[in-house]
C-alpha cells in the first residue's frame, strides 16, 4: 500500500493536471481533513515533492483565509530545451539539484522512466565517490553527456 505523502502527492497532481493555467490554490487544513491527516503532512508533501528543482513554484499565506498556491513551471520547447539545460547544469551542478532537473524531464516526457533510473544513478554521490567540488563538476559533465546522448 502507499504511503499517505505519496496518495496527497498523487491527489495533487492529478488537480493541477487538470487546472487549465498549470497552477491551483488549496487550503492546507482542508486537504488535511479530506486525507484525515494533520496540516504538517500537507506542508511535508509540499515542502519535498513542489519544490523549485522539480518544476514548482510554491506561495503561501499563512493565517484565517491563507493558502497553498502551486504553479507547474513547464520546460522550454525542444528548440531552447538545449540552452536551458546548459544555463541550469553550468560547469557543477550538485545532486538534489541534477535530480530535480531529471525529475522535471522525466515529468515533460523528454526522458522515459528507465532513462531517468540511469541518469539518478550515474550521478549518484554514492558512484561519484570523489571530494566536493570535484564531484560536481563531474556530475555537471556526466549530466550534459547523457543529455545530449538522449535529446539529440
Amino acid at each position: 500500500m502507499r504511503n499517505i505523502s505519496d496518495i496527497i502527492e498523487k491527489y495533487l497532481k492529478s488537480i493541477l493536471h487538470e487546472s487549465p493555467e498549470g497552477t491551483i490554490e488549496i487550503q492546507r487544513n482542508d486537504l488535511a481533513d479530506q486525507f484525515s491527516c494533520v496540516p504538517s503532512q500537507i506542508n511535508y508533501v509540499i515542502s519535498t515533492r513542489f519544490t523549485l528543482e522539480k518544476g514548482y513554484l510554491v506561495e503561501s499565506k499563512r493565517g484565517g483565509g491563507g493558502y497553498v498556491r502551486i504553479r507547474r513551471i513547464e520546460l522550454p520547447g525542444p528548440t531552447s530545451l538545449h540552452t536551458h539545460l546548459q544555463q541550469t547544469i553550468g560547469d557543477e551542478i550538485g545532486q538534489t539539484a541534477a535530480e530535480g532537473l531529471i525529475y522535471q524531464l522525466e515529468e515533460a516526457r523528454f526522458l522515459s522512466r528507465r532513462e531517468a533510473a540511469l541518469m539518478r544513478s550515474a550521478i549518484s554521490r554514492d558512484v561519484l565517490a570523489i571530494k566536493l567540488p570535484y564531484r560536481d563538476q563531474i556530475r555537471a559533465k556526466l549530466m550534459k553527456a547523457m543529455l545530449i546522448a538522449l535529446l539529440s
